[in-house]
């Protein structure tokens, strides 16, 4: 029997549609012939104009290699470029003076500041954890971390000495962000129940309930506990059992590079979560301590205003979903016999669950302006942005939404979108919510784009980079030049590293001095923590003393290593870093579907990897090869003393597949192509080779 069942001339998978057929369609009385009918005429529009996009993009390389190439062995001509990228096109007008027009936009977007988590939505525990994380407890945020100067917990129980610590910071924070009066001190506060709480603004405190006393600063809330009856409070003088904080504004349930989706079997675990987490009744148990646990999504919190009227605070980030971009397409539905853009599926899909919420369907409720918020990755270009904005305007039209109630977030990690951010705004003006860099993307881009005109810097060497300093400062100034402070979010890139959370907390307060009002963090403990930098610094204040905006010049600068000399010891160095993490983060991707997890380094340090890390990683070895920097010899060499080293950092995983001596292997064969054929790949993704591999190793099992 076919996988596949024939709605509107559409193949659709038998399972997926079933699900729409039950689940996502009667909830809001949509007549299933009448939607696949107008999903038909939908693709009949935009599937070919998503397919010229794409050849778009590889005449625009295929001209920019053509240049490079005849400009070797001559001095890099920057107005020479330049008049070149604005001949093919590839450079654009810029749009002259405007301001968005988005509205309805949740405050959460809009006038808070606040760190934003993105979560592989395959993986409904992590999805949980992320969206509850709204709140997070500041005492269990620097029990379990490095932030702390003092010495790590001890094994075993509650370390009192620790504690102490973890206590007094947390106080010395409330001294900071919710002063006493007449210069006291949290940790000297004492019967609260019978002398209250001696603020030096009492306008903080906003309410209570039976345990708690809740206070705002920045727009942030902090709500401090109080339990005599709880093991910490009861040892408290003024019975402070935690503090916790409001965290995560946002999250992103992702759908894209922090997941591995290829085929109609992934595609449907990622609607089925989405779908719970709109409805929300989405639950997850699993085993821990012996015990069965089961995590669901966290309720509103209620408390009483210094007037008596009772008010609610969400429980949950407000949820944005990011849709892949426009390059893949995906088995789970075909059209004229070919697999149709897993971008337009996931537009359909994705907002045909969310008008559930926006029809007050859900337990919780995620937007309460009305509105569907889509993170949309991995475009190139003010074109690609107005595509995108037709192809929502479509889906609104075939959902009987009102126009705009999509809201679009703009990934700025292309070239070509970071030479052209105006125009790229612009073609989404109405409906954007959001823009975002992220550096290993935009590097990766970087790289390729430029593949032709030499070899390049090392890769720590990028992030002090002309181009990279213009490209993050580009990213603020267009943004607030163009309306976005109080009415989207201008965002920075991820923190990599869970466990260096010390670190963090001095470097990743820069995002907001830098004018950015969120900024991506790997874990809720992290968001908790990073949540502190936003009260210390008022973005808001910080963004209006703002404006000017970097020109072209540095930002189309190229990062040539420009005759380096690099010994073989630095060329060995480079070579290795980048295969062993090339080959920790295919492992798990080909061989156990694992889209984004904590990857040990070369140094054996856990970082946070997705496919933009790959994407880099193997950019810059194919570059370094096509100029003659290193030999294919030299990469299998590295590739096989890495994988000896991934072997032994993944020793202890039961489901794990070595790589050493299994060269025929999927994950090994997935690496070297990742490389060998790196030059090749479109804009340099990844996501072809690892879903062609990937395929196959499921197809195997």
């Amino acid at each position: 029997m076919s996988n596949y069942v024939t709605r509107a001339g559409i193949e659709v998978d038998r399972e997926l549609a079933t699900f729409v057929e039950s689940e996502i369609l009667p909830p809001l009385g949509k007549d299933a012939e009448a939607f696949w009918q107008g999903f038909a005429a939908l693709l009949g529009e935009f599937a070919p104009r998503n397919a010229a996009l794409l050849e778009t993009r590889e005449d625009l390389q295929g001209k920019i290699d053509g240049w490079h190439k005849a400009q070797a062995g001559k001095p890099h001509d920057a107005a020479a470029y330049r008049s070149f990228l604005e001949e093919i096109g590839y450079l654009v007008p810029e749009p002259g003076e405007f301001t968005i027009g988005t509205d309805n936009v949740d405050p959460e977007i809009a006038t808070m500041a606040g760190p934003q988590l993105v979560v592989p939505i395959l993986n409904a525990r992590f999805l949980l954890n992320a969206a509850n994380a709204r709140w997070g407890s500041l005492y269990d945020a620097f029990y379990g971390t490095d932030t702390l100067d003092a010495a790590p917990a001890k094994p075993g129980g509650y370390d009192e000495e620790r504690g102490a610590a973890v206590i007094a910071a947390a106080k010395s924070f409330m001294d900071e962000a919710v002063p006493l009066a007449d210069g006291r001190e949290w940790a000297d506060l004492t019967d609260v129940k019978e002398k209250g709480i001696p603020l030096a603004d009492p306008a903080q405190c906003i309410g209570w309930n039976d345990k708690a006393c809740l206070f705002k600063h920045n727009g942030l809330h902090i709500e401090v506990v109080f339990d005599a009856d709880h093991p910490v409070g009861k040892t408290d003088p003024a019975n402070i059992a935690d503090i916790n904080l409001e965290a995560a504004l946002t999250t992103i349930a992702d759908c894209e590079d922090s997941v591995a989706a290829v085929d109609a079997e992934d595609k449907l675990l990622a609607y089925r979560n989405w779908l719970g987490v709109i409805r929300g009744d989405l639950s997850e148990s699993f085993e821990k301590g012996g015990r069965t646990m089961t995590r669901e999504l966290a309720p509103d919190r209620r408390y009483s205003a210094p007037d008596g009227t009772e008010f609610a605070l969400p429980g949950r980030s407000l949820m944005f979903v990011r849709n892949v971009g426009h390059l893949m397409t995906n088995p789970a539905m075909r059209w004229d016999s070919k697999e149709i853009p897993e971008g337009i599926l996931d537009a359909v899909m994705t907002s045909a669950i969310s008008a559930q919420d926006v029809a007050g369907l859900g337990k919780y409720g995620n937007s309460r302006k009305g509105s569907i918020y889509i993170v949309k990755p991995k475009m190139h270009g003010p074109e690609e942005c107005a595509f995108t904005n037709d192809l929502f305007d479509a889906v609104e039209d075939l959902l009987d939404l009102p126009r705009h109630t999509i809201k679009v977030g703009v990934m700025d990690e292309e070239r070509r979108t970071s030479a052209n951010l105006s125009a790229c705004i612009h073609a989404v003006k109405d409906r954007i919510v959001f823009i975002n860099t992220g550096f290993l993307d935009r590097t990766g881009d970087e790289i390729h784009t430029s593949m032709r005109a030499g070899p390049m810097m090392r890769k720590g060497e990028m992030k002090n980079s002309a181009w990279l300093k213009a490209y993050e400062a580009r990213n603020v100034g267009i943004g607030l030049k163009h309306g976005l402070s109080g009415r989207a979010q201008i965002g920075k890139g991820m923190w990599a590293a869970p466990d260096l959370m010390g670190q963090m907390m001095i470097e990743k307060i820069g995002h907001l001095r830098a004018g950015a009002n969120t900024a991506w963090v790997p874990s809720p403990t992290a968001a908790t923590l990073h949540a502190i930098h936003y009260h210390r610094e008022n973005v808001f204040e910080i963004q209006q003393g703002l404006g000017d905006v970097p020109g072209l010049e540095p930002l189309l600068s190229i990062p040539l290593a420009e005759g380096t000399n690099w010994s073989e010891a630095e060329i060995r160095e480079e070579l290795d870093n980048n295969c062993q993490g090339l080959l920790g983060y295919v492992v798990r991707w080909v061989d156990q579907g694992v889209g984004c997890s904590k990857v040990p380094d070369i140094n054996d340090v856990g970082l946070m990897e997705d496919r933009a890390t790959l994407r880099i990683s193997s950019q810059h070895i194919a570059n370094w090869l096509l100029h003659g920097v290193i030999s294919e010899d030299q990469v299998m060499d590295s590739l096989r003393r890495m994988a000896a080293k991934v072997d032994q950092q993944n020793a202890g995983d039961p489901f794990y597949e070595p790589l050493l001596e299994n060269e025929e292997g999927a994950a090994f064969s997935a690496a070297k192509e990742l490389i060998f054929k790196g030059v090749e790949q479109p804009s340099g993704y990844t996501e072809p080779l690892l879903h062609r591999w990937r395929q196959r190793k499921k197809a195997e099992a």
